[in-house]
């Protein structure tokens, strides 16, 4: 039997990190992840504002610090000037992997035509990977699913597997 992974997941919203409206997007992330991995993984959880530098300081602590295996962000990938978590995440990373935002945009598109708006894109620092999700739960329930066969393998490489 392997060790449990060490999981992150980070929302990235304004208003929901001050508490205009819940976070929904956080909690469909964990549903998902939690019961994607055997054994349960660990979960560290954060919600912050969109902020590129601040952004970019969580991601290296879990990264470095926390030494997480998985990080999955949603929010902040859209158009608008404050939607930089594809900035802060080219920040950390030492590897893009751009096929898993590539795939997202893919999958949403057919029924969201609107989905390449997104900009979410992945990547790896140290022995961690980092993936964008979008920032709705609906969106992120059929983009999630269909990348975890990758992720799972990328996790394994990134192990020394």
């Amino acid at each position: 039997m392997s060790a449990p992974l060490r999981l992150a997941r980070i929302t990235l919203s304004d208003r929901a990190s001050a508490g205009v409206y819940a976070d929904l997007s956080g909690p469909e992330i964990e549903r998902l992840l939690l019961a994607a991995f055997t054994p349960a993984p660990s979960l560290l959880t954060r919600l912050i504002p969109d902020d590129r530098a601040l952004i970019a300081d969580t991601l290296r602590t879990l990264c470095d610090d926390e030494q997480c295996d998985l990080i999955v962000t949603t929010g902040g990938t859209g158009p608008s000037a404050r939607d930089v978590t594809p900035e802060a995440t080219r920040d950390v990373v030492e590897k893009e992997l751009p096929g898993f935002g590539e795939a997202m945009r893919m999958l949403s598109f057919a029924t969201v035509p609107t989905a390449i708006l997104s900009r979410a894109t992945a990547g790896t620092r140290g022995r961690t990977l980092i993936v964008n999700l979008p920032g709705h739960p609906r969106a992120i329930g059929e983009c999630l699913p269909p990348l975890l066969p990758a992720i799972r393998e990328c996790i394994k490489h990134l192990q020394g597997g």
